[in-house]
């Protein structure tokens, strides 16, 4: 199994779309690229996001990046529907030097490469969300969120 965190705005909707993915295995909501290990106190710079472990026999970063395109608005900096700010930016971040080579060569491909803003990195810092936040819309599936109810259960 390999892992990589997807940035697509809120996060609620993320999780709730990646975890239905083929080959996704599991799902956890966090916080990627912050500089401190806490969740407590000022903005630090992280970008929500959903670390995705996935088996990579099954499920390519080029084919995840694929999905997560469907879900995203790639020529929106720090804003995804109503959630506006630098840490509902979009990403993709990794600690495996060839997932971040995969999804660049994904971005590469298009037509519209110069127009897209999201930020392929490396991993610098992960910090996982409090509990309330994991698979948020499945316990509270009214709550807001960016991504069309149809998209969301698209994979279930």
């Amino acid at each position: 199994m390999e892992v990589v965190y997807f940035a697509g705005g809120c996060l609620w909707g993320v999780q709730a779309f990646i975890k239905n993915l083929p080959g996704v295995k599991f799902t956890e909501a966090g916080r990627a690229n912050g500089t401190s290990y806490t969740l407590e106190g000022d903005y630090d710079g992280y970008a929500e996001c959903v670390k995705t472990g996935f088996d990579p026999s099954v499920v390519t970063i080029q084919e995840l990046m694929g999905y997560f395109f469907e879900i995203i608005d790639p020529y929106s900096l720090n804003k995804q529907g109503q959630d506006v700010g630098e840490k509902y930016r979009t990403g993709v971040y990794s600690e495996n030097p060839e997932h971040l080579l995969e999804a660049k060569a994904f971005l590469g491909e298009r037509n519209d490469y110069d127009l897209i803003v999201v930020e392929v990195l490396q991993l610098t810092n992960y910090m996982r969300s409090a509990e309330e936040h994991q698979d948020r819309l499945a316990k509270c599936p009214n709550d807001y969120c960016h991504i069309p109810e149809e998209l969301l259960n698209k994979y279930k």
